[in-house]
């Protein structure tokens, strides 16, 4: 098997979850690093002996090397520094949001067919081998069409430690950039991609946090297909209590989040130093977790609950895989089997993003996540933020769909629900 060299440019906290899939998976040789932050490359020298961590893109890509990179720097220079990558002729995975304006994701879009390279926009829940599934059984039409997708979060998204540059909401902070693109698409992709308007509110109402915590969202396909969505990230409910095994996958308790109330209100929570020890060379490194010796259990993190409905039926996440409800009851479909079995600490969204670029490089495979993908969910995005300041639905124009022949290698179980049905 031929691997492909990945460089990763933005060695924080993000990186640090995906590195050691990029470890762990034999299509991907991981060679190289670059951070601004002295701290940052020490650390990832130390983490990763005998690979060179650089001071910036420019000279990381000077390797020859080097055949593509991950980008997980800030939200306002995914544009500027995904752009930078493929000027030196190296292929692109830039991680969610795709960018902070529509301009700039034009812009990455052009690069790539200027330069003539890939990119991706990833990683989202969307990749998720049981998310995946759900798409597989309402194509078949086994539980017959798609008629609507709800899907619901309620997280402590807003206690997490945050550095200042995350709190500027027109650079890319807050709730509706940050989490938006995991449900968006999800719903996108669960619905074939071409969403036609959008009606959505955003909240903000933590005074200690100056950016948006909350939004709820009604959108509409071109075929009619509702959705709605909502994420509320103030950390009170948690959509895990639905789910008594998922709080395992949770970092924090209930007296955390009380005791980071407190602090965040008092001005006392040193979150810099506190968000500094998650990231390479920091006392809870993340890239050294230990790795569980069986896949975990599913749980509903950021991208919440969903709820896909169909004709004859509806599909939810099960503890290991799903719950198909149709004429004949309800039927677990076990998804032990389904994706690779290599570490994937971002609960799946890690491992598919990178398949995705080796089959590309390596085997000419098509792109799906492209940046063309990634601007629709952008707009989507975008627009909901638009509609909550405009108080008005907002018409979208440059979706795109997803082609029916992704994931034609995924096996589901089809034809046992055939039967049940």
């Amino acid at each position: 098997m031929q691997p492909i060299k990945l460089g990763v440019v933005g060695l924080g906290q993000a990186a640090g979850g995906v590195m050691p899939t990029m470890e762990a998976l034999p299509e991907i040789d991981l060679i190289v690093g670059a951070d601004i932050l002295p701290e940052m490359r020490a650390g990832f020298e130390r983490r990763y002996p005998g690979k060179r961590a650089f001071e910036s893109i420019a000279a990381m890509c000077t390797n020859s090397d080097v055949e593509a990179v991950w980008v997980s720097t800030p939200n306002r220079l995914h544009c500027e520094h995904a752009i930078e990558v493929m000027r030196h002729g190296k292929h692109v995975i830039v991680e969610k949001p795709m960018a902070v304006t529509l301009a700039e994701a034009d812009r990455m879009i052009a690069a790539s067919k200027q330069y003539g390279v890939h990119l991706i926009a990833g990683h989202t829940s969307s990749y998720q081998p049981s998310v995946r599934a759900m798409r597989k059984i309402v194509q078949s039409g086994v539980i017959g069409k798609l008629c609507s997708i709800f899907i619901w979060s309620y997280t402590d998204w807003m206690l997490r430690p945050r550095t200042p540059d995350e709190l500027v909401f027109e650079e890319g902070g807050g709730i509706p950039h940050r989490q938006r693109p995991h449900q968006i698409d999800v719903i996108r992709l669960l619905g074939g991609g071409l969403l036609r308007s959008v009606r959505g509110k955003i909240g903000q109402w933590m005074p200690e946090r100056p950016i948006p915590g909350f939004y709820t969202a009604y959108m509409e396909f071109e075929d009619g297909t509702p959705v709605t969505l909502t994420h509320n990230g103030h950390g009170y409910f948690l959509t895990a209590e639905l789910y008594p095994w998922a709080f395992a996958a949770h970092r924090y308790n209930e007296e955390d989040r009380k005791r980071f109330r407190r602090s965040l209100r008092s001005g006392q929570r040193a979150e810099v130093a506190e968000k500094s020890e998650y990231r390479l060379g920091g006392k809870r490194d993340k890239t050294l977790r230990e790795v569980p010796a069986e896949r975990p259990p599913w749980s509903p993190i950021d991208m919440g609950m969903l709820i896909v409905c169909c004709e004859r039926g509806d599909i939810r996440h099960s503890k290991y895989g799903l719950t198909v409800y149709g004429d004949d009851g309800a039927r677990e479909i076990d998804l032990h089997d389904v994706g690779r079995k290599e570490v994937d600490f971002e609960g799946g969204a890690t491992i598919p993003a990178l398949l995705e670029m080796h089959d590309a490089v390596v085997n000419g495979k098509p792109l799906y996540h492209s940046g063309e993908w990634g601007r629709a969910t952008l707009e989507a995005s975008l627009a909901m933020i638009a509609s909550s300041q405009q108080r008005r639905e907002i018409f979208l124009e440059r979706q795109v769909p997803m082609p029916d022949d992704y994931d034609a290698d995924l096996k589901v179980p089809l034809d046992e629900l055939a039967h049940a049905n």
